[in-house]
């Protein structure tokens, strides 16, 4: 029988004890152990049917019990202590930032993401994106950033997944429980819930917003679900990635131009805007709108403005992973937007074109092409980014297409199990966790006895086989899995393969050869068993097929109890498999991983990484931490590749990853793979975490953002003419650059005059002058620089690996004609290249490449 209403009775919380709702109300427990240890204590039961969620624990908890506990000294002292480590944690002062950047305090950093994975009890995230989101976060506040992060609040989340009897994926929403989430609604001095707009086709379109505390940093999230919408439109914000394209392109007008005007309703005053992928890039046009307004200057004058506050972070390996809306739903959303600006609605268009797809506007070509700053998550992956939109920068080498990269991490405290922090506690130097990102603080790992770290490791693993069997049998997995589940055996090799489950990532490679890893899996004396789980979008039937291909194997001769597939993958989950299994696999088509962070976490436990070299992996293996699968060769035959990586996959299993781990000293610990977890450890856990990566962004994006704003304000005042000047110089160089060319050039030492490219014998070591002519035509000296581009020839005839050197300017030889000279010492031996080229120059330039304009001496 379904209510016709709701009486709610709040929990009384004795003075006392008052403290805990302001603990449950920040996520701050999540990677505080002892604050979780508190709720145990207080409850174990309840803690566990909650879920391990605080707000569900304090509303649900009897007052009776409370008053217990009131009385109760052994838990006083805990709640104490916690308490106060909190507190501390709240009203630092020393923080890494403050006395790092201390002049700039005032400076604010806006992280737009579309999703955030902070805690499965706040399932508004669906996989890697949105947890790599909330670690960026949860950073931020460890290292005392100025920071507000913004999104969507989803009230279905990201599906649920069962997986039916014939291995069939099937999707469940659950509208979500707000009284018992971590979420205060943003009131006004009326108590009236603060109300956001935007504009969408022929209505307007309005949004609460929602809280969320995350240390010090705060989190708002838009919820379209309000009364004064319109049916339809309070749905837009209901789930994450869901609907169609119109709900798609709502809900990104809605994180961008309303995450912009929410923050205005709230006060806050950003420095830098951080898109975190494409899904936010509409943000531009209303900051662009706004300082047009504010400081009554044009569209392209107000870009100058807003694109030295932007920072863009792409994710995606491939143009297939990017949206791009048609230019009839860009017409029909921002038409009047676009005529508020004062552009054609060509110019508009092109603002979201590439060669590749003239006729969609691509939201990442649109940020890529707004920001100041822009990096890829990976040192290969940033690679691959400027390979793949070095459309946008024309005649410049990809390595000169100005994206960098800053290298993907995880938050530490959050993924690392109590058990092991009882370890490093024991063994590491006080104050370690608040010295993650040093190097220096891990050498003390070797200083943890072998039978130890492999007890705890041995610990975690069984509480992780416990679960699964558990949560088997409480699954929907097909009837024969269930029966058989009782056979994992916590003694043998566990892998765990735990991702979502797209096409890319080849999930059922290692079933390549069926015959050959059955025989694996069931080795006398040294078993082996599997553990996938993941989900895949509803959308995406390839990658439910792959579901279904497993769950069909798990149930074959040879399979039952050897090859484990769970459902309903989450962040509770994945951590339980991140420490508690022995390999961690991963094995995606290479260069397809941008970076990936499960196997981080996996690392950072003392979990063994098999992995392709791909994305972050590539960075981290050392030979000696984990295993690679394949070599770095990148292949055009995917069938081809699959053989190869497949073969490599079972060699290495065989010979070995299953030797090692059975290979036992007379305690019956295997020493050789106690040794390769600890260098797991020490290796992975300073870099590949996220205060290490909020510190690369600090130094390579956001305070050169900062600085770069700093730059257009004169006496606490953005200086408007300054901004006009240097659109105007923008212009001006654009109407005369083809006037701009390499005249003539050539070696001023070598008694050829600077006309024909002579081919030049140096001598190792000795000075080589080289020399452009260069037509400037209508512009001056001080507007370009000249560079000569030199590096060994390839086999191609190109030059590899190019370096370049700064050409000084030797004086006019003519009207408009300029001599450039620079001088060459060439070392090593060999045949080299060289090239001269002609770029603008500003001193408010962020990339000498930002105009996207080169001429090189012609052939």
């Amino acid at each position: 029988m379904r209510p016709v209403g709701r009486i709610t009775v709040p929990t009384v919380i004795p003075e006392r004890l008052s403290r805990l709702r302001d603990i449950a109300g920040n996520l701050w427990w999540t990677w505080n152990c002892s604050a979780a240890e508190m709720f145990r204590m207080a409850d174990a039961r309840l803690w566990e049917e909650t879920g391990g969620n605080p707000a569900a624990f304090i509303k649900r908890i009897g007052s009776r019990r409370l008053e217990q506990l009131a009385n109760d000294q052994s838990f006083l002292d805990t709640y104490d202590d916690v308490v106060s480590k909190f507190d501390a944690y709240m009203n630092r002062s020393d923080t890494w930032f403050s006395t790092t950047y201390p002049e700039l305090s005032d400076h604010m950093v806006a992280y737009f993401s579309a999703e955030y994975g902070l805690s499965e009890t706040l399932p508004v995230y669906s996989g890697g994106l949105g947890v790599l989101s909330g670690d960026h976060c949860k950073s931020a506040s460890d290292l005392g950033i100025p920071f507000t992060g913004v999104g969507l609040f989803y009230r279905q989340g990201y599906f649920n997944q069962r997986i039916n009897h014939d291995g069939l994926q099937e999707t469940a929403f659950n509208t979500l429980n707000i009284s018992e989430l971590p979420v205060t609604q943003v009131t006004g001095e009326n108590g009236e819930p603060v109300l956001i707009s935007v504009e969408l086709p022929g209505r307007t379109v309005y949004a609460s917003i929602w809280q969320i505390k995350i240390g010090v940093v705060n989190l708002y999230l838009l919820d379209s679900d309000v009364p004064a919408n319109i049916e339809q439109d309070r749905h837009i914000t209901s789930r994450l990635y869901g609907g169609d394209h119109d709900t798609r392109i709502q809900q990104e007008i809605l994180l961008g131009i309303g995450g912009v005007r929410a923050l205005e309703a709230l006060g806050i005053k950003p420095t830098v805007y951080h898109m975190n992928e494409g899904h936010s890039a509409f943000l531009c046009f209303e900051l662009i709108r706004r300082n047009m307004i504010k400081y009554g200057i044009s569209f392209h004058e107000a870009r100058e403005l807003v694109s030295s506050s932007l920072v863009f972070t792409i994710h995606t390996p491939v143009p297939a992973g990017i949206d791009v809306f048609s230019h009839d739903a860009m017409d029909m959303y921002f038409t009047s937007f676009r005529e508020s600006m004062g552009i054609s609605r060509e110019e508009f268009l092109s603002l979201g074109q590439d060669s590749g797809n003239p006729y969609g506007f691509n939201v990442a070509v649109l940020a890529m092409k707004m920001a100041s700053g822009r990096n890829g998550v990976s040192k290969l992956h940033g690679a691959v980014t400027r390979r793949m939109f070095s459309n946008l920068w024309p005649g410049i080498p990809e390595d000169d297409v100005p994206v960098t990269h800053v290298t993907n991490g995880i938050h530490t405290l959050t993924w690392l199990s109590p058990a092991l922090r009882k370890l490093f506690d024991k063994y590491l130097p006080e104050g370690w966790e608040t010295r993650i990102y040093e190097r220096s603080t891990w050498k003390n790992i070797e200083n943890i006895p072998d039978e130890e770290l492999w007890e705890a490791h041995m610990s975690l693993k069984k509480s992780t086989i416990e679960h699964v069997n558990e949560r088997i049998r409480r699954s929907h997995v097909s009837g024969t899995v269930v029966r058989h589940c009782k056979t994992i055996d916590p003694e043998a090799l566990t892998i765990g393969f735990a991702r979502r489950f797209a096409t890319y990532k080849r999930a059922t490679l290692i079933f390549r050869d069926i015959d050959r890893i059955r025989k694996l899996l069931n080795k006398e004396n040294a078993p082996v068993q599997i553990i996938f789980a993941g989900k895949a979008h509803p959308a995406d039937k390839p990658g439910q097929d792959l579901i279904k291909h497993i769950n069909d194997i798990s149930e074959q001769e040879g399979f039952t109890g050897k090859v484990i597939l769970l459902e309903n993958y989450n962040m509770a989950l994945a951590r339980r498999l991140v420490q508690g299994v022995d390999v961690w696999l991963n094995n995606p088509r290479m260069p397809l991983e941008a970076s990936g962070t499960s196997g981080q976490k996996a690392g950072l436990n003392g979990v063994l990484n098999f992995s392709v070299l791909d994305g972050w992996w590539r960075e981290g293996f050392n030979g000696h931490n984990g295993w690679a699968i394949g070599t770095e060769a990148v292949y055009t035959n995917e069938f081809h590749q699959d053989n190869a990586d497949s073969e490599s996959m079972y060699e290495t299993l065989e010979n070995s990853i299953i030797p090692l781990y059975y290979q036992r000293d007379e305690n019956g610990v295997p020493t050789g793979w106690v040794r390769m977890m600890k260098e797991s450890i020490m290796s992975l856990a300073a870099f590949f975490s996220t205060n290490r990566m909020l510190q690369d962004y600090m130094s390579k994006l956001y305070v050169p953002a900062m600085k770069k704003v700093c730059d257009f304000v004169t006496d606490g005042h953005v200086d408007c003419q300054l901004v006009i000047r240097l659109a105007q110089w923008k212009k001006h160089v654009r109407d005369n650059w083809n006037l701009v060319s390499v005249v003539k050039g050539g070696s001023g030492t070598d008694g050829h005059d600077a006309g024909a490219y002579a081919d030049i014998v140096s001598a190792p070591g000795s000075k080589t002058t080289l020399e452009a002519i260069v037509r400037l035509g209508a512009l001056k000296p001080e507007d370009v620089s000249v560079e000569l581009y030199y590096g060994i020839i390839g086999d191609d005839g190109e030059i590899i690996n190019g370096e370049h050197l700064p050409m000084q300017l030797c004086g006019e030889t003519e009207g408009g004609v300029y001599k450039y000279s620079a001088d060459l010492y060439l070392t090593t031996g060999g045949e080299y290249g060289y090239q001269f080229r002609v770029f603008p120059y500003h001193p408010l330039l962020t990339d000498k490449f930002e105009l996207g304009l080169v001429k090189w001496a012609e052939h």
